[in-house]
C-alpha cells in the first residue's frame, strides 16, 4: 500500500529549480497543497510561485520519477496545478526561510557540493 508519508518523504528529493543551489525542496517552499493516493495511482496538488516558471515541466518530470522510485506500487503519478490558493512566501518552511537567508559564506559549501555531484564526484 502506497503512503501519504512516503510521497512527501520522495518530494523532499525534489528541489524547486531556483532553489536548487540552497537545497530546498517543493516540500519546503510549500509547493505542496495536497497528496491523495487511490490504488496506484497517486495524485499531487500543487502551487507555483510563479506562472511564470519556465522549469514546470522539468520539476514535473522529477517529482514523478522521485515518486515512481521512492514508493512502491506507483504506476501512474497525476500532478495538478492550483492557482487558489497562491503561493507566498509564508508557505516556507522555518529551514527553507533560513536557507533563503543564508549569508553568501554558507551558501558558497552547498554551491560547492551541488557542483561535485554534478561531476560526479
Amino acid at each position: 500500500m502506497i503512503a501519504k508519508d512516503d510521497v512527501m518523504t520522495a518530494l523532499r528529493d525534489c528541489y524547486d529549480p531556483c532553489c536548487r543551489d540552497r537545497e530546498i525542496s517543493v516540500v519546503d517552499m510549500g509547493l505542496i497543497e495536497d497528496v491523495r493516493i487511490e490504488g496506484s495511482e497517486v495524485h499531487i496538488d500543487m502551487l507555483l510561485t510563479t506562472g511564470w516558471c519556465p522549469f514546470v515541466a522539468n520539476l514535473y518530470t522529477l517529482m514523478e520519477e522521485q515518486v515512481k522510485l521512492q514508493c512502491r506500487g506507483v504506476e501512474q503519478v497525476k500532478i495538478e496545478v492550483l492557482w487558489n490558493p497562491a503561493w507566498s512566501m509564508d508557505r516556507l518552511s522555518d529551514s527553507a526561510r533560513k536557507k533563503l537567508t543564508l549569508p553568501l559564506e554558507e551558501l558558497l559549501p552547498l554551491r560547492e557540493k551541488r557542483l561535485a555531484e554534478q561531476q560526479g564526484g
